[in-house]
């Protein structure tokens, strides 16, 4: 079995084996038509169920054949114009290159002995991205494997910053639109049900300056801790972004840490046309970032950035056998001194290829586009009287839900979204995402493809529009 091991004398059957590999990827991708096959749980299943893994087929060939059957068939494709879903981006080949690379040589980033030029090229990206942001000279960070660890990881920084004598004092400030990782992290962090305060929104998404205001006053009128106000940059839903200038001011005011969850937004870091969106990110404590979602990179890719790297130390224990203190007097680049995991795959390598070969502006041209299209996408859903369209967009996403005209029950009309919903994904000819607007259901286009055109959101509403007609239809016949 050593002829599987990867060294100096299997490198000609790695190459043909990762080069039958992509020769199969490549093939489905020029030749899928439809963003998913619609193939449902009870039929894949036992598919997967009937493979015995104690009996290896010994051919790579063979397994592609088999992985074709219960995976590459019908695996959901980002990269089909149609799939409008989640916060999933088409990737670009230079950060494909990228992750081969990396998954061939298998550095590990968390100590210098482990990954040599692999720690410096972390290093420089870290240090590129806190200065698109603005944070300063003695900012620093860390990549991490999601926004929900970036966010957990600023929390704890938050938390110990605050020198609280009672956990239970704390508290987190976070619009009601944040992302869910934000109260995650408060139950992770040892903090109170209650901790985490929900601050209303307006009509816009956008957290309420006042009602922040309010809260704050409130929690120091208390004797509580203003641990940490949470300003999203895009949100999950709506990609809305709060209103950093005015929170900064008040973080300032009441001495809370300013946490920017920017893992959506933060591909106007690289915007040629819509930087200013986020002015006042720059006055952040710490910053949230994934380039897997805003900056074309596969999955994963993400980072958490602080102004004060000195706030890191945080999260820095030594072992003897992986970072002794003495290498920290020895200058010896340890990035596990900074990180909440250990072994870490070199996942910065993929953003250093896209902007050594594409460029910054290359990927703010991209998101630019996105964006654009979503605007186009607003104007078509506000002119459509078969859809109530909820807040114009900020970034790339467009929350809607279908109003038929003979049927005024709000129950109803969820149900009719809901079953279009799982309708056109069970027909694989598009898939969205749904969600939830005071207490109704609402469905979603997340626009992260510049391949996607207004042609293809307009043919999805009006299949959406089929699906929902064809339900309220069999429903009045049920009814009758």
């Amino acid at each position: 079995m050593r002829s599987h091991l990867l060294n100096d004398t299997t490198a000609e059957t790695y190459r043909r084996s990762v080069t039958e590999g992509i020769e199969r990827v490549a093939a489905k991708l020029a030749t899928t038509t439809r963003p998913f096959t619609g193939v449902g749980v009870d039929a894949l299943s036992p598919r997967i169920d009937a493979i015995d893994l104690d009996k290896p087929l010994l051919d790579t060939t063979a397994v592609l054949d088999e992985l074709e059957d219960v995976y590459l068939r019908d695996a959901v494709y980002f990269h089909h114009p149609r799939y409008l879903a989640h916060l999933n981006c088409p990737v670009v080949i230079p950060a494909v290159l990228g992750e081969a690379v990396l998954s061939a040589v298998n550095s590990s980033l968390d100590t210098w002995d482990q990954s040599a030029g692999g720690t410096l090229i972390e290093r420089k990206l870290i240090d590129w991205t806190t200065a698109r942001i603005g944070l300063g000279p003695v900012a620093d960070g860390v990549f991490t494997s999601g926004g929900t660890q970036s966010n957990l990881q600023a929390l704890l920084l938050a938390r110990e910053e605050a020198k609280a004598d009672n956990l239970a004092d704390l508290r987190i400030f976070a619009s009601e639109v944040s992302h869910f990782s934000v109260k995650k992290s408060a139950k992770l962090l040892g903090l109170g049900a209650d901790a985490v305060v929900s601050v209303p929104v307006g009509a816009d998404k956008r957290m309420q300056t006042v009602a922040l205001a309010r809260e704050l006053e409130r929690c120091e009128r208390e004797g509580l801790v203003p641990m940490a106000v949470v300003a999203t940059a895009g949100t999950t839903d709506f990609g809305s972004i709060d209103p950093l200038p005015e929170i900064a001011e008040l973080c300032e005011q009441y001495g809370a840490w300013m946490h920017v969850d920017a893992a959506y937004g933060c591909g106007l870091l690289a915007s040629l046309k819509y930087r200013d969106r986020i002015e006042g990110i720059e006055r952040a404590d710490s910053v949230t970032v994934d380039y897997h979602k805003s900056f074309f990179q596969p999955v994963s890719s993400s980072a958490v950035l602080v102004r004060d790297a000195a706030t890191l130390r945080h999260a820095t224990y030594h072992a003897e056998y992986l970072n002794p203190r003495r290498m920290v007097q020895e200058r010896i680049p340890n990035q596990v001194d900074k990180s909440l995991q250990t072994t870490r795959r070199f996942d910065a390598l993929k953003l250093w290829m896209t902007l050594r070969v594409m460029g910054a502006d290359g990927i703010g041209e991209l998101f630019d586009e996105v964006c654009d299209l979503a605007a186009e996408g607003w104007s078509l859903l506000a002119a459509d009287p078969r859809f109530d369209v909820v807040v114009e967009p900020s970034l790339s996403t467009l929350v809607f839900r279908y109003i038929p005209a003979a049927v005024t029950d709000p129950a109803e009309i969820d149900r009719a979204n809901l079953y279009a919903r799982k309708a056109l994904f069970a027909s694989g000819d598009a898939v969205v995402a749904g969600t939830k607007v005071g207490g109704r259901h609402y469905l979603k286009f997340t626009l992260l493809n510049p391949e996607t055109t207004v042609e293809d959101m307009s043919v999805v509403l009006d299949l959406i529009a089929g699906h929902a007609e064809q339900y309220l239809g069999e429903s009045l016949d049920r009814a009758s």
